[in-house]
């Protein structure tokens, strides 16, 4: 049956199992949207192409499914680039369809023409330029295979406008195969069996779990794993929600604004087991000091990423998942081993609860003021259990991160490598959009809120009840907080002179503005906002020069933290 590019391109799409895209229509891409309004797969047109990514990446990040987002040429493409960079870092499976100029065109400079291939050849897992109809099929198969595969990431895929057009027989191969892409999704079982002795020789072990538990569905192995040996586990920011914070072998988020607890046992154990994780700088602080009296286990499915940044005794290549049940299976096996280790590790445990005793996390509250840590732990009270939360970047993030207690994964969604402000709004926009009946939550800084405010729009239109709540100091809080700690207070181009009505802004899109200026007013405002039904803006207006701590200054150890 003959097809033409763009209708091809559409029914791909719905074989891999796609039901809603994201997207911005433009002149190279108006073949797909005349066709996508013909189709059973749901669009939700965001107000910017950066938007449209982030919303895609939030839809991959809540569901494990790819997420899928469309660009015209030109400006279009390139607005896509720090979304396509945003989900390069964290490891999100997306793909990304753009536009181009007709093929005979390309090179000539042509109106809207840019080459989006060599632009995001650096922030893609693999991109593609298709000049042949006849290839479209094959390509978007290996763009899913690609970006779903391995360590998960984006792809892109250019498609000229006169390829969109062209007709061909239409061929979906069930299977691909690329030369020199083959990832190892089975670990050898010879590395697992080091690894647990390794365990059983240890006396205060420590699991550092990352992203990958998160993308590898592992988060109930992880914990089992953890319970049998009775190994205390901290996590970086991408694998926040995969162990309950709650747990008794949970010690929060390591690194820079890590627990005290968290980072103390990381500086005083002797093995340390990294599951997913890539020993990123914000984790590790000075690298020499890293981890200095423990031998290293680094679990991940990315050869490429083991040894990159420190050193590793035990290399396991393959995906977490199937290191995880290997290694739950083999602990089984030697249940009685495990069982007297678990029982052993006692001691261990009292340390690093006399760490958390006396550097509990905490914050100096305040009877006038509203403290931002207040706001975070009267939305973890008051949300629903398996909410979704999303958050901008910068202080508000990093609260979040410390005083939400997460319980299920995929339920904290947030840039971590890239650190992309204007990120949370688009994202709870796409996760909201996959589950349009559970609870979503923007946490967010006024800074940040402003780089993609104009998504309210969106949010209204489709009636997407997101819940967005602005921890407003008037500051970049972040940057502010280097200032004051390391620059003398030169609050250089942080200071928001201008202050924002939020809640005017929120009825000027038709959703709705609620405010909180003292402590006793927040819990009435998440109530009142929590019975809306539709998207709704809390602005909580909070302590200006509140700082994020514990804090690890930038090239010491983790030991050496500005604490409360």
């Amino acid at each position: 049956m003959k097809m033409t590019g763009s209708q091809i391109l559409l029914e791909c799409l719905k074989l891999e199992g796609v039901d809603m895209v994201f997207g911005y229509p433009g002149g190279a891409v108006i073949n797909i949207y005349d066709d996508l309004a013909k189709s059973s797969i749901h669009h939700i047109l965001p107000r910017h192409e950066q938007a449209a990514i982030h919303a895609a990446d939030g839809l991959a990040r809540a569901t494990g499914k790819v997420g899928v987002a469309i660009a015209t040429s030109g400006p279009g493409a390139t607005n896509t680039i720090t979304g396509l960079a945003t989900a390069y870092m964290d490891s999100i499976p997306m793909v990304v369809i753009t536009g181009q100029v007709p093929t005979s065109l390309i090179g000539n400079d042509a109106f809207q023409e840019a080459d989006i291939v060599g632009i995001t050849r650096p922030c893609t897992k693999h991109n593609y330029l298709v000049r042949d109809v006849r290839t479209l099929a094959e390509t978007i198969k290996k763009a899913f295979y690609i970006a779903r595969t391995g360590r998960p990431g984006p792809v892109l895929i250019d498609i000229p406008k006169d390829v969109q057009v062209a007709q061909t027989d239409f061929v979906y191969p069930e299977t691909v195969e690329l030369r020199g892409y083959k990832p190892n999704f089975s670990a050898n079982p010879r590395q697992v069996d080091k690894a647990l002795k390794m365990i059983l020789d240890a006396r205060r072990p420590l699991i550092y779990a990352g992203g990958g538990v998160t993308a590898a569905n592992a988060s109930a192995l992880l914990q089992d794993v953890a319970e049998l040996a009775q190994i205390p586990v901290t996590t970086t920011l991408m694998g926040m929600a995969d162990m309950p914070r709650k747990h008794p072998l949970c010690l929060g988020m390591l690194g820079m604004h890590g627990t005290y607890y968290a980072n103390m046992a990381v500086t005083q154990c002797d093995l340390l087991i990294a599951v997913g994780a890539r020993f990123d700088d914000r984790v590790t602080g000075k690298v020499d000091a890293f981890a200095p009296h423990a031998k290293i286990i680094h679990i991940d499915i990315d050869p490429t990423s083991i040894k990159k940044n420190v050193r590793v005794d035990l290399p396991i290549v393959g995906d977490v998942r199937d290191v995880l049940s290997k290694l739950h299976g083999s602990m089984v096996q030697q249940s009685e081993s495990v069982k007297a280790f678990a029982e052993g590790n006692s001691p261990w445990l009292e340390v690093i609860e006399g760490w958390r005793a006396a550097h509990p996390m905490a914050y100096r509250s305040s009877e006038s003021i509203i403290k931002p840590q207040q706001v975070i732990q009267s939305l973890c009270e008051m949300a629903d259990e398996d909410a979704i939360i999303t958050t901008e970047v910068g202080q508000h993030q990093m609260w979040t991160a410390q005083f939400y207690d997460f319980k299920q994964p995929r339920t904290f969604l947030t840039s971590g490598g890239l650190g992309t402000m204007g990120f949370g709004l688009p994202a709870a926009l796409g996760a909201q959009a996959a589950y349009p009946d559970r609870q979503v939550i923007d946490i967010s800084g006024d800074g940040s809120f402003q780089m993609n405010s104009q998504e309210l729009a969106t949010l209204v239109q489709y009636r997407l009840p997101v819940k967005i709540a602005i921890l407003n100091n008037n500051f970049l809080g972040m940057v502010r907080q280097w200032q004051q700690l390391f620059f003398d207070k030169c609050y250089s181009q942080t200071c928001l002179s201008s202050p924002i009505d939020f809640v005017k802004l929120a009825e000027a899109y038709g959703a709705a503005g609620l405010r909180a200026e003292r402590p006793d007013e927040i819990q009435d405002v998440i109530r009142q906002a929590f019975a809306i039904d539709g998207p709704v803006i809390m602005e909580f207006k909070v302590a200006r020069e509140e700082n994020v701590l514990p804090m690890v200054p930038a090239g010491v150890g983790l030991d050496k933290m500005i604490l409360l």
